[in-house]
């Protein structure tokens, strides 16, 4: 039978013992622990290391992130053309763990996050020192980890966020948290079966509604009354137009943007109708709200693939190659 597979991803010499009670917890519940350490992760001899370990947490069911004082080794493609052995502490770059969870993030694997109690305690301190370098933290070794936590803590959703100063509270965080998602699957295979029972009578009255459209299309033209066939051509376009709005209602864009902007899915499908880029589009999404909140949507790396499903849909062109910023 199957097992979960529980990436576990951190840095490792100062989180060791925690990654080591974090493999026999998952493997006490019956789940499978990838740890890179235990050679779980299969790599591939074309590619450098990191890149099979970015591969294995896309492809993870569930994805546990621990944040600790030390914010880890360079990723591979950037790590190649740096020539500084050490990296001072405000020098910015990006981590394999940073990494690592960016892969996971896009290809929408929950995620948990464990935070020590020392190192969010400090990243309160930054939030009201950011411009001050004069500051000292004891506890982090680049201020790269604080921007790592401002980026967990800015998602829209899928950043459950819980601190630990010993393993026993991470033990019954995950505990309580993976209880809660098991049942939240089995409230959804419930309401997947009511959905069932709905869509087959939808199904049923749609069948009979164009039932009813025919009869009535052939009442209409034997009637031969003028403007009949006009009749007829004005609700087909109107049927069309309603199935293409519930079509795209249901795309992860509308969702997406409906959660972040506040603007209904009507408008959104609105503005998407009447727009011929991905930047006016937003224009017209966010033209009430800050200006701040259109570009952190924009960093989102699946807008465009969404952007451009949705358009497929409308049968308009494709999104332009290269996006600028408004």
């Amino acid at each position: 039978m199957a097992k979960p597979r529980v990436f576990v991803s951190s840095t490792y010499y100062d989180l060791k013992h925690i990654r080591a009670s974090l493999e026999l917890f998952i493997q006490s519940l019956g789940f499978e622990a990838i740890l890179s350490e235990k050679g779980d992760i299969a790599y591939s001899p074309e590619i450098p290391l990191d890149e099979s370990c970015f591969r294995e947490a896309a492809a993870a069911d569930i994805y546990v992130l621990v944040v600790g004082g030390r914010y880890g080794s360079e990723i591979s493609e950037t790590h190649k053309a740096s020539t500084k052995a050490a990296k001072s502490f405000y020098e910015r770059y990006e981590s394999i763990t940073k990494r690592e969870y960016a892969s996971a993030n896009n290809k929408r694997v929950p995620i948990y996050i464990l935070v020590e109690k020392s190192v969010y305690a400090e990243y309160q301190t930054y939030r009201q020192n950011r411009s001050n370098q004069s500051v000292s933290y004891v506890h982090v070794d680049s201020v790269n980890i604080f921007n790592f936590i401002d980026e967990i803590l800015s998602q829209p959703f899928n950043n459950p966020v819980q601190t630990f100063e010993k393993f026993s509270d991470i033990d019954g965080w995950l505990r309580e948290q993976w209880a809660g998602l098991f049942r939240d699957l089995l409230n959804r295979r419930s309401e997947q079966g009511q959905l069932s029972t709905l869509s087959n009578e939808v199904r049923q009255l749609g069948e009979l509604n164009t039932t009813l459209k025919r009869y009535m299309e052939t009442l209409l033209k034997a009637s031969k009354q003028p403007g009949s066939d006009q009749v007829i051509q004005q609700e087909d376009k109107r049927l069309d137009q309603a199935r293409l709005r519930r079509e795209l209602n249901k795309t992860y864009l509308v969702e997406l943007l409906n959660l972040l902007s506040g603007s209904s899915p009507d408008e959104i499908v609105d503005a998407l109708m009447k727009t011929s880029t991905l930047e006016h589009f937003l224009d017209a999404v966010f033209e009430k709200d800050p200006l701040e909140m259109k570009e952190q949507v924009i960093e989102d790396p699946t807008l465009k693939d969404a952007y451009e499903d949705a358009i497929k849909i409308i049968g308009r062109a494709t999104l332009p190659s290269k996006l600028t910023k408004g």
